[in-house]
């Protein structure tokens, strides 16, 4: 992805759809508007997946709990995003067992009818069938569970992946389309003709301090837990839609889990589940359901949800876990679909998409989850070409191959780039200095840096260390510690001076500390 060549191009055309926000919803706008043929911009006012689509519980699933709220459409769609996308994408997602740990008979018929009803809604795009496992299997599987009271435990899959990599790969698969598809770009202004009907939108080039009006014949809103502020500019009597709720998580030590198995809490104390998973060789443990009134770009876990996380997990562990022994932690905020009723419990909130149409054209997607990204796509150009009857390929979406695809899993820490790897090992080869490591305890090298600024439109030193990869997310303190080689490879590449390096590091370190507890 070639930023400026992109820039270049910005005006010369007026774009049948115009994207606002490169997080999960706006890329599967992108992606199945391309698939149909159709000449698409998405512009995001910060980086790829800088928000709530890089700060999820990794995980492509169903929703095992919707199913005691009745919610059997979403569970359904989403099973069948889950398998597209594990087909589509197979460098960045895979199969991930979980084990939930049964102390009681009634617990045992509870989960194991309620996963078999699982089972059977995912039909033919089941990937794995649940079952139930003696004590000694789940002590196996589980080394570190506390086994007092501990008769079995019942088996299930579902999937698992890299959020903010996935964005990435399908902004480059847009790019690969021949989409425009632009990071630190902040919409100003939305733009209307003389019958009041949006028309594009003025943005300004967050690095040039450039702006460029942008003509659109649709303007998609795409951007989550923002998705108000954008329908306030288009109409500043616009009610509230969007009801934000928190959810943290924290990073342990792999040796707290000691297990390629995930561990699923099936009930807490706030009526919710809680997730051990194994990804990048640390166990993420969480998530919290926290409402809060006012959406953040970069939110922070509250006490009282890092205590909640440490105390339940604890409670299943032989070794329980401290805040000493906490890498990292992270939050990220929901977008919930605003519900009728406003004492509704957040845990109680259909995780569906809603599509809507203002009086002047703008269409914006309302609330929704990372695994049916495609599907919110397919729904918001099917609202256009139903609203102004535009004839149009039907969604070839899920058959597109995400960027990075390649057949059979690959080993090591370069296997997360798919194909992308042997780029990355011909810069190690043409200059061997580039295969050093940016860190004595972790495998990433200085060549993964310079891939990312070349090839994947990084452009500030937290793009490479929280999402290019993801060590702000895996060790905080670590990533701090890289941070002045970083800064320096990608000053070289940005053509950047001193001023700007050390800003960069200043500026890391200061956000880093909201990772740290």
């Amino acid at each position: 992805m070639n930023r400026e060549s992109k820039i270049k191009c910005l005006e010369q055309k007026v774009w049948d759809i115009a994207i606002i926000g490169g997080g999960a919803s706006g890329l599967g706008v992108a992606l199945d508007a391309l698939s149909r043929g159709l000449s698409v911009l998405l512009v995001e006012k910060s980086d790829f997946a800088k928000g709530t689509s890089s700060r999820s519980t990794k995980l492509l699933h169903g929703g095992v709990r919707y199913l005691a709220h009745g919610q059997i459409k979403i569970v359904m769609d989403a099973l069948k995003e889950r398998s597209i996308i594990l087909k589509n994408a197979p460098h960045v997602s895979r199969k991930q067992t979980f084990i939930i740990p049964i102390y009681t008979f009634y617990d045992l018929i509870k989960y194991n009818t309620g996963l078999k009803v699982y089972d059977m809604l995912a039909g033919k795009y089941s990937i794995g069938s649940s079952k139930f496992i003696s004590k000694a299997r789940v002590m196996r599987s589980l080394p570190t569970i506390n086994s007092k009271g501990l008769i079995g435990g019942v088996v299930y899959y579902d999937g698992q992946f890299d959020d903010a990599r996935l964005a990435l790969n399908i902004a480059q698969t847009c790019d690969d389309m021949g989409g425009n598809i632009l990071n630190y770009m902040k919409v100003i202004s939305l733009g209307k003709n003389e019958n009041g009907h949006i028309n594009g939108f003025l943005i300004q080039d967050m690095i040039s301090k450039r702006k460029y009006h942008i003509l659109a014949h649709t303007v998609v809103n795409a951007t989550g837990v923002f998705a108000d502020k954008v329908l306030k500019m288009d109409n500043i009597k616009s009610k509230k839609t969007l009801k934000p709720s928190q959810g943290s998580h924290i990073v342990l030590d792999r040796a707290f889990l000691a297990s390629d198995d995930a561990l699923m809490i099936p009930k807490t104390a706030d009526g919710r589940v809680l997730f051990a998973i194994p990804w990048h060789e640390k166990v993420i443990l969480g998530t919290t359901d926290i409402l809060r009134k006012t959406p953040k770009n970069e939110p922070v876990p509250l006490a009282r949800e890092i205590d909640f996380i440490l105390e339940t997990f604890g409670t299943f562990m032989v070794k329980k876990p401290h805040k000493s022994d906490i890498l990292s932690s992270y939050a990220g905020m929901r977008p919930l679909a605003a519900p009728a009723e406003e004492r509704s419990k957040t845990q109680d909130i259909s995780r569906s998409h809603k599509i809507t149409v203002s009086k002047s054209g703008l269409v914006s997607i309302i609330g929704g989850k990372w695994t049916t990204f495609r599907k919110m796509g397919e729904d918001a150009v099917d609202a256009i070409v139903n609203k102004y009857t535009i004839k149009i390929p039907q969604s070839s979406s899920s058959m597109v191959k995400i960027h990075g695809y390649k057949d059979g899993v690959a080993s090591g820490h370069l296997s997360i780039y798919g194909s992308d790897a042997d780029h990355i090992i011909k810069l190690w080869v043409d200059q061997p200095d580039l295969n050093q490591p940016l860190h004595p305890d972790y495998p990433y090298t200085r060549a993964e840096v310079i891939w990312a600024v070349r090839n994947e439109m990084a452009l500030k030193v937290d793009d490479v260390l929280a999402r290019r990869f993801r060590m702000l997310f895996l060790d905080a303190k670590a990533a701090t510690e890289m941070v002045s080689m970083v800064a320096e490879l990608m000053a070289k590449e940005l053509v950047r001076d001193e001023v700007w390096i050390q800003a960069e590091i200043h500026r890391f370190k200061k956000l880093a500390k909201k990772y740290m507890i």
